[in-house]
């Protein structure tokens, strides 16, 4: 790994370290489970709330894309693809692309967290930073809906496909015309691009990666994400798929370990034990499933909007009657507000470090390409 890779893997790390004490969504989470006990003593079930196999592959493919992300694999591919193109628009259309079908494999986080600083590098470089704003939040949304196609593409599709118990290919069929649509908008909005006949003149200063690093490594890194596909898809069990993760990653990287989000594993704790105890409250159970139970889609775009989709996910799928409903609702719900899906505060905190005194454009750019998106998914949802 070169050096400016290990430094920024360094300073990544450190983040991690403090998050807990800034996630509100942690913090709520924990709240509410903490008041829930107060009516739900704890006692033995509370293990029964935990879907340890969600958490066990989630954090199996947090270590696995954590260790491919420090061996520069994704910002090497990313620099390979953009090094092709000749002006603006083939440029842009190589960066939301680049986001959009690298979501689905890697996360939308992932995506955001490796293509948003390399976009804003290489507009910069271009000269094109008054656009730099708008392809941030197509990137954001490519990302976003994106990850819908696949159930490893975000946290709730993951969690979501282990209760449903749906095959791999139903749901990819289920979720294909709601992403085939978002690749049509997406190179639609491309084609009208301002600039986008001017040349792309990339510097050598454009953030490009050089080396990989350890093609061991990498190597090993694969091998585990065919383990962890191999446990979505129910061929292995999901402790066998992290325990050959810890092991091996320990032995060969043990830092990499460290850098998995917990606390977004232990965000889905405090969600779980919330969801398990309000269950066992008859009169609770009885007025969330009554208010849930066939308006599974807007009650979960309209949670989502306040709360963000992976806890609207968390919270709603105890009383929900329809999961594909639900799914739907949870990934087109990733629309709309700045916080309905915590993957676009990724984008707005790398252009508001590079660009602070245009939060507020960006931000009111944000919300109306958003919610037009929205209402356009909405509409789909309705004809589908």
């Amino acid at each position: 790994m070169n050096r400016n890779n290990h430094q920024a893997a360094e300073a990544e790390g450190r983040k991690q370290k403090n998050r807990r004490k800034t996630d509100p969504v942690f913090v709520i989470a924990w709240v509410l489970a903490i008041l829930s006990a107060f009516f739900i003593h704890p006692d033995a079930a509370y293990t029964g709330y935990i879907d340890w196999r969600s958490l066990g592959i989630l954090w199996s493919l947090m270590v696995v894309i954590q260790g491919l992300k420090e061996n520069a694999v994704f910002e090497k591919i990313g620099t390979a693809v953009t090094g092709r193109v000749s002006n603006i628009r083939q440029l842009s259309a190589a960066l939301i692309f680049l986001c959009f079908f690298g979501s689905m494999l890697v996360t939308n986080d992932v995506a955001l967290l490796t293509f948003v600083p390399l976009s804003i590098t290489l507009f910069h470089g271009c000269g094109k930073d008054g656009a730099a704003s708008w392809l941030v939040v197509l990137l954001t949304i490519a990302a976003n809906l994106g990850s819908m196609l696949t159930p490893i593409g975000n946290p709730q599709n993951l969690y979501l496909f282990g209760l449903m118990e749906a095959d791999l290919f139903v749901f990819v069929l289920w979720m294909l015309p709601y992403t085939l649509f978002t690749a049509l908008v997406l190179l639609a909005v491309v084609l009208l691009f301002p600039g986008g006949k001017e040349e792309a003149k990339l510097g050598g200063n454009s953030g490009t990666v050089r080396h990989f690093g350890s093609r061991v490594q990498i190597g090993v890194y694969l091998a585990l994400f065919l383990l962890a596909m191999l446990t979505v898809l129910r061929i292995l069990p999901w402790w066998v798929t992290a325990g050959c993760t810890l092991v091996i990653v320990f032995g060969m990287d043990f830092k990499i370990l460290k850098r998995a989000d917990y606390t977004l594993l232990l965000t889905f704790i405090g969600f779980f034990i919330f969801t398990g105890n309000m269950a066992r409250i008859p009169a609770v159970r009885n007025v969330l499933q009554e208010t849930i139970q066939g308006r599974e889609f807007p009650v979960a775009v309209l949670s989502s909007q306040v709360i963000s989709n992976v806890p609207a996910a968390l919270l709603l799928s105890d009383f929900a009657a329809d999961y594909h409903e639900l799914l739907l609702g949870v990934n087109i719900g990733g629309l709309g507000t700045m916080i309905a899906s915590m993957a676009s505060l990724i984008s707005f905190k790398f252009f508001a470090d590079s660009y602070p005194d245009h939060k507020a454009s960006y931000f009111l750019r944000f919300t109306l390409l958003n919610l037009i998106m929205l209402a356009f998914m909405t509409v789909l949802h309705g004809i589908i």
